[in-house]
């Protein structure tokens, strides 16, 4: 029986030696997007946000196709199907927009298929026009309307499909009998079948002949906290830090840091972020500035984990105890905030793994345990690990941490440079928490080179540090948005931070509070995540010499600040206008659908985000226009050029033309815009428009 199986098995590739799963359909759908390593990784996709799929679609000869595409919910069903459009005529580019409605493992393919009835209507509508072959074509097209009405394609190469409605049925049937009255002209028997209901009956239920379909794709679909979200990072030792009467550092505590929730809160910030808790090694401890020796009252890096009293799993205990952190995370959670929590990998060389487990450890030739380095930084009080000798040790050690931390509520974990682990560790990791954790998000703090960026949030990373904050001239600005928007969106999701505790870029050394404001609204506004470093409000802007990093920086010290203060330059109300604006627009919480707008000089950036009303929550659409000035000492005075057509809103007409009512979301001021529109952006007074669309309606 074997060997009859295997003749049968060689006689079919003799007669196709092409593999089943390579053989190229009638109506092939190629260059498939977003599909990540041929599909052997899931696309990125969240609830509630739309995302597109393409596909080159062509076949042999001139008979028209159809497309479609179709999203499988994590049950296995059809959730949607929607037709795709040639976006690109004479490259037969075709897209079509999708949209998952909770998280989980989900699906989509490329259904394609002959169009008789597009095919027919093409020629028809010429051959009659030209007095060529009446009779036939109208016959045949009668003949089309029968089949169509039993939801009957011919038989060889093609699905069973079902039939129309009965009153689908009927408007066919009648069209048939009114191509076939000869008693009347032949233009008013072939309008019977290109009439606008009869085409709505094809679109509802096309008649699919040689119908096929790709394979399946793999899809990851994440909640919307994967995709929106406003970060407000904190040291908690800083908070409430004092001297005593002797002149020594006492530090502040968990408890102490939770009475400022309200505050972060208020200005719309949804995810309070804490750098590492645990204790802090003393051996190599580094000093204020990172000098390499600490005097007595610096409380070290917190970066530089573990002491006698633990480790990764430990609070400090300057900081309180784990009913403190249940605390705080409580009083997060009353405030709708979620909390994240640094997970660096490395260990001060007090660390009890250091003890426990020296081969989790790189040795050098002198026996000495190799510190970390990033030339030219060096981090003398910190041990990277090593996953060459002993992965699976290592693995279940950092699960059992991660997994200890989730169970007090820690929901998000910032990660301490990913990219100097393997790769193979976190894909394997993240699938691992997904599966028992999928409420869990994890970012990818790697400010590395682009394969290593995007192929982190590849095998699993939810969320991505990005190059935003060395972007710095308006096309460069503009190109990197349209880049994390249309090119990387299904690898990656981007969370934009003007500053972080390690960086400090020289362009916000000279600007002032007008370079802090207008960096705080392209974050805000060009992804729908973004950060904000606790300080940040007092515009501290001054570097360490010959480093990318603030002066004083509060890695190596306490930095108590008097939070009453917090507004003297206008940047907390700032922050939650933006925060607020974007709560109230769908178009700003979403990342995709960028346009960019041409302004009448350099200094001026334009661009757009828009929702239509079918994807939108609200059930309305919305568009929003971001105008700002890059010039951070100058006023600038120009023209903004919005082609309407392609903006999503809907217009009016008054007696200049076209318009837009627009409002500021910065100010509440209305303006009529149109094509051409005059802007003057003083920094000293407001460095940008957000300008909401009013009323407008899907185009």
């Amino acid at each position: 029986m074997a060997k009859a199986m295997a003749d049968k098995k060689a006689t079919a590739l003799k007669k196709n030696p092409v593999p089943p799963r390579a053989r190229i359909t009638r109506i092939p759908a190629t260059e498939v997007f977003p599909v990540i390593e041929q599909g052997m990784w899931p696309a990125k996709a969240t609830e509630g946000e739309s995302f597109p799929v393409r596909a080159t679609v062509f076949r042999e000869g001139h008979d028209a196709l159809g497309v479609e595409a179709v999203l499988i919910d994590p049950d296995g069903k059809e959730h949607m199907r929607v037709p795709m459009y040639d976006i690109a005529p004479g490259l037969d580019r075709y897209e079509a927009w999708l949209m998952p409605d909770r998280p989980g493992a989900w699906k989509f393919r490329i259904d394609s298929w002959s169009d008789p009835y597009a095919t027919w209507s093409h020629d028809a509508a010429i051959k009659i026009a030209a007095d060529t072959d009446v009779e036939l074509m109208l016959e045949e097209g009668a003949r089309l309307m029968e089949r169509a009405s039993e939801g009957r394609p011919l038989p060889k190469g093609s699905r069973k499909q079902k039939a129309p409605a009965k009153e689908s049925r009927e408007i066919l049937l009648e069209a048939a009998r009114l191509m076939r009255d000869t008693t009347s002209s032949p233009q008013t028997r072939l309008s019977a079948g290109l009439s606008s209901q009869v085409r709505a009956v094809f679109r509802e239920t096309p008649l699919r002949e040689l119908w096929t379909r790709t394979r399946t794709f793999p899809l990851k679909v994440d909640r919307s906290k994967s995709l929106f979200s406003s970060w407000y990072e904190i040291f908690p030792r800083s908070y409430g830090a004092h001297r005593d009467e002797d002149g020594n550092w006492i530090s502040g505590t968990l408890l102490q840091a939770a009475d400022h929730l309200p505050r972060i809160a208020d200005m719309g910030f949804d995810v309070i972020y804490l750098t590492p808790i645990h204790p802090i090694g003393t051996a190599f401890r580094k000093g204020r500035n990172n000098t390499l020796e600490a005097g007595p009252q610096d409380p070290g890096s917190p970066y530089g984990i573990g002491a006698p009293e633990g480790g990764h799993e430990a609070i400090h205990p300057e900081l309180g105890t784990f009913d403190d952190f249940d605390e705080f995370v409580k009083r997060a959670r009353a405030l709708d905030m979620e909390v994240a929590l640094d997970l660096a990998l490395q260990c001060s060389p007090d660390h009890p793994w250091v003890s426990e487990h020296p081969e989790w450890f790189s040795m050098r030739a002198d026996g000495s345990i190799a510190y970390a380095e990033n030339p030219p930084k060096k981090y003398q009080d910190i041990y990277p690990l090593n996953f060459d000798n002993d992965p699976e040790g290592i693995y279940q050690a950092v699960k059992e941490v991660v997994l200890k931390w989730i169970e007090h509520g820690v929901t998000i974990f910032r990660v301490d440079n990913p990219h100097t682990k393997p790769l193979s560790f976190w894909q394997r990791f993240l699938a691992d928490i997904n599966e028992s954790h999928p409420h869990v998000i994890f970012l990818a703090e790697a400010f590395t080179r682009p394969a290593m960026m995007r192929t982190l949030g590849g095998v699993g990373f939810h969320q991505s540090y990005t190059y935003f904050a060395w972007r710095t001239e308006k096309q460069e600005i503009l190109d990197y948005f349209v880049e994390v928007a249309e090119e990387t969106s299904h690898l990656m999701r981007p969370n934009f931070w003007p500053t972080t505790h390690d960086i400090l870029t020289p362009q916000m050394t000279t600007g002032g509070t007008a370079i802090f404001a207008l960096r705080a609204v392209l974050a805000a506004t060009g992804s729908p995540s973004w950060g904000i470093y606790s300080g940040y409000e007092f515009i501290e802007n001054v570097q360490r010499p010959g480093f990318e990093e603030q002066i004083d920086n509060e890695k190596y010290e306490f930095r108590p600040r008097n939070w009453e203060q917090a507004n003297q330059h206008g940047i907390e109300n700032l922050l939650t206008l933006l925060n607020s604006a974007r709560k109230r627009h769908p178009a700003l919480q979403q990342l995709r659908r960028i346009q960019v707008h041409p302004t009448s000089d350099d200094r001026l950036l334009c661009f757009s985000k828009h929702v239509p009303a079918k994807f939108s929550p609200t059930g309305e659409d919305d568009t929003v226009i971001v105008v700002v000035n890059l010039d951070p000492h100058n006023e600038v005075v120009g023209s903004v050029e919005i082609d309407l057509s392609k903006l999503g809103a809907a217009v009016t007409y008054g007696t200049g033309g076209q318009i837009l009512e627009v409002v500021d979301e910065l100010d509440g001021r209305e303006y009529q815009w149109g094509e051409h529109n005059f802007v003057k952006l003083n920094p000293q007074e407001r460095t940008a428009h957000i300008m909401a669309v009013k009323n407008s309606q899907s185009n």
